[in-house]
């Protein structure tokens, strides 16, 4: 039920599609993130018009509510989010190290303090795979430790350490051998072993060799797919260039390579030319909701004086909903206002900018080009709109 073939190469970026039991995607792909089994202010409807084939669901988020239990009660995450294409859910371990309060972490598992309750919780590999496993996506991770971005050489080594015991505990309980099940019996949203898609997270900072040896260590666990964790926490772009550099020796060429939390066009278009296929990130309906839409010919800041009589849609080559409707005086008007429909307009056109930037990033890696062609994205997507 879940494949990956490569289908071509250019360099070393990677046209190919991914098969899960909710359909095939299409790759390099980025996936919006629904944090609380929605994907903020846009409908299922709104979401597939604007060419979203995949989206993210949060581990953390939805395991605190309604429960991973509910969830699954109500049929699983496809139902709950209405979306019956691929979904992939994180471990929720880059929450638990960002969000939580008085956490403690141990060999055993990571003990947090509830954001929302102050509750306590405990999660373990096998139960970030148990939750998942009722959350019912296509994709789930490994639960893993996420050093911060200032940690000591030291620091990061022992979350490398825990990250790969970790990996190989997530492996064995997806494998079917030491998940609980609820008393009453898997709730109807449960997905059976087999199912999903397990992939290991590589941490490792910006240290080669311990980037090395995870990674070295992940795929002798031969899972069906790799993500590359512990970036975007102020490497830098550079930084994260090196880190990129040596992910197509390390990893199989028969395997998706995911790397978590990115999602600058700038960002994306380096990884892609370095190997990675799958991609997540806030920015596009984050940025939405705050007033600023991504055309190709740079950014726009919607409560600009500047667009306040502009009858332009925000990009004159964008076939969404949004620009074929309204201007950006419009929009300007209602983020003024107040409205709500602002952040569902500005967002719908985000994610169509995100899936249209990403479709051509495909055409580019089939046609050979990609090399020129980012050449002159970049020059058209960082030039200043607003002078």
């Amino acid at each position: 039920m879940f494949r990956y073939e490569c289908i071509r190469t250019d360099g070393r970026a990677r046209l190919g599609r991914l098969a899960t039991p909710h359909g095939e995607v299409d790759t390099p792909v980025f996936m919006p993130v629904g944090t609380a089994g929605s994907v903020k202010g846009v409908t299922p409807e709104q979401l597939r018009a604007a060419g979203v084939r995949m989206i993210l669901g949060n581990t953390y988020h939805l395991m605190l509510r309604p429960g991973a239990e509910t969830v699954a009660r109500l049929g699983g995450l496809h139902p709950l989010m209405a979306w019956d294409g691929p979904l992939l859910t994180d471990s929720g371990g880059y929450q638990v190290f960002s969000l939580a309060h008085l956490r403690k972490v141990a060999d055993e598992g990571a003990v947090f303090q509830s954001h929302i309750d102050g509750s306590r919780v405990m999660l373990t590999p096998e139960r970030a795979i148990e939750v998942q496993r009722l959350l019912g996506a296509d994709v789930i991770m490994q639960l893993d430790e996420c050093p911060p971005g200032g940690a000591t050489k030291d620091q990061v080594a022992e979350a490398v350490r825990r990250s790969l015991l970790w990996a190989r505990r997530c492996r064995d309980a997806w494998q079917g051998g030491s998940v609980a099940r609820p008393a009453d019996g898997e709730p109807p949203g449960g997905s059976a072993p087999g199912a999903q898609a397990l992939f290991g997270i590589q941490q490792g900072g910006t240290f080669p060799d311990l980037r090395a040896r995870s990674a070295a260590a992940l795929v002798e666990l031969d899972l069906p797919g790799y993500a590359i964790g512990g970036v975007s926490v102020g490497e830098g772009f550079a930084g994260l260039c090196d880190v990129l550099d040596a992910v197509d020796d390390q990893f199989p060429a028969d395997r998706p390579r995911y790397l978590m939390g990115v999602g600058e066009p700038r960002d994306i278009l380096a990884a892609v030319a370095r190997g990675v296929d799958m991609f997540d990130c806030v920015l596009p309906t984050r940025n939405g909701r705050n007033a600023q839409a991504f055309t190709w010919q740079g950014r726009l800041r919607l409560r600009n004086a500047r667009w306040a009589e502009d009858p332009r849609p925000l990009d004159e080559t964008c076939d969404c909903y949004t620009c074929r409707h309204y201007a950006r005086g419009t929009l300007r008007h209602l983020f003024q206002a107040r409205e709500m429909l602002a952040a569902t307009l500005a967002t719908i056109h985000n994610l169509r900018f995100y899936t249209t930037f990403l479709g051509a990033i495909r055409q580019a890696i089939a046609a050979g080009e990609l090399a020129s062609r980012s050449r002159v994205w970049l020059d058209q997507l960082y030039a200043d709109a607003e002078p």
